[in-house]
């Protein structure tokens, strides 16, 4: 059997590049390292190393077996969690994935929530921007954007949430600043400073949107987050299209204009899965996370709340609409 803390110390010769700098990231003598990594080349029967000059190298063999231990790593990691959670009393774990501008707007409150209620609850948190597919991608809960009415795989529930409507971004020096709202095609000349990937859900809304007020928009700008897409907003670049959410926490020097004729909208879903439903943890954040989605709504389209409202035990409520500019 192959020793695992061997295993951990080629992963950080791997990473680290050499045994004098795995030895000083470990805590070991490079002494130490070497005597591990010619004790797990006897194990294996494999060479992990060679000379190089005055030092040595890792050999294809090496990173082959480093990498293919990183799952097993990994899931003894899980393991070892697990173990001192049960050493320290703290017996239930929920696991929760969510977008990015959620996770900046609502998750925070959500979680300290949770764990005002639940002081010793373990919570697995990850930043996700795909829908839960495959069982091997299910978390307890997962905030997803898809078309109002999607349905999840077998084994998961889905509660719509709200239908959130976009924003043109602009500097507060832009012709447009003072608009209290503006027509979309309006701003079919605008340079474009896109956010999201082409096959994304965002971006799709947007260009059916952009169709149906009669034209294509060019990006004359494409960056990898919203955030940077406003700082170059701020920057007069040009003018960026957000959902309302991703203005949250926007700097001074920008401001953001409802759009209408047509307005886009993202629909966003809290993806549960089936078998935990139930459970006081679960059924607590979903509370948590409708009181999130409420709290917006004044500024966003009215909604029913149906499935997850009820989930909880409450009563679907009214909303308003978007009327007024939304400063950040």
């Amino acid at each position: 059997m192959i020793d695992v803390t061997r295993l951990r110390v080629l992963r950080a010769v791997v990473a680290s590049g050499s045994i004098q700098a795995a030895a000083t990231h470990l805590g070991y003598s490079p002494s130490a390292v070497s005597q591990q990594m010619t004790a797990l080349q006897r194990e294996t029967g494999l060479v992990l190393l060679e000379r190089s000059g005055r030092g040595v190298v890792v050999t294809a063999a090496g990173r082959e077996l480093a990498g293919a231990a990183e799952s097993v790593l990994a899931s003894l990691s899980d393991v070892e969690n697990r173990v001192r959670d049960l050493v320290t009393g703290r017996t239930s774990s929920l696991s929760m994935a969510f977008f990015d501008s959620v996770g900046s707007a609502w998750m925070p409150t959500v979680v300290r929530r949770l764990l005002d209620d639940f002081p010793n609850l373990r919570l697995e948190l990850a930043l996700r921007e795909t829908s839960p597919n495959a069982p091997d991608d299910w978390v307890d809960l997962q905030l997803v954007v898809e078309d109002r009415g999607y349905v999840p795989p077998v084994g998961l529930v889905a509660h719509h949430l709200i239908d959130e409507p976009y924003l043109a971004v602009v500097s507060t020096t832009h012709p447009f600043a003072a608009e209290a709202e503006i027509e979309l095609a309006r701003l079919a000349d605008e340079n474009w400073i896109d956010h999201d990937p082409a096959d994304g859900w965002c971006h799709r809304t947007l260009f059916r949107a952009c169709a149906a007020a009669g034209f294509v928009p060019t990006s004359h700008v494409q960056v990898g987050d919203h955030y940077t897409a406003i700082a170059f907003a701020a920057a007069g670049v040009g003018v960026t299209i957000v959902p309302r959410l991703c203005t949250v926490g926007m700097p001074s020097d920008v401001v953001a204009i409802p759009v209408v004729r047509p307005t886009p909208r993202r629909s966003i879903t809290l993806v549960v899965r089936e078998s935990v439903q139930h459970s006081e943890p679960v059924r607590r954040a979903i509370r948590h996370i409708v009181a999130q989605a409420r709290t917006g709504r004044s500024r966003s389209r009215p909604t029913a709340y149906d499935g997850a409202t009820r989930a909880v035990g409450e009563e679907p409520a009214g909303g308003g609409s978007v009327r007024d500019r939304a400063h950040a």
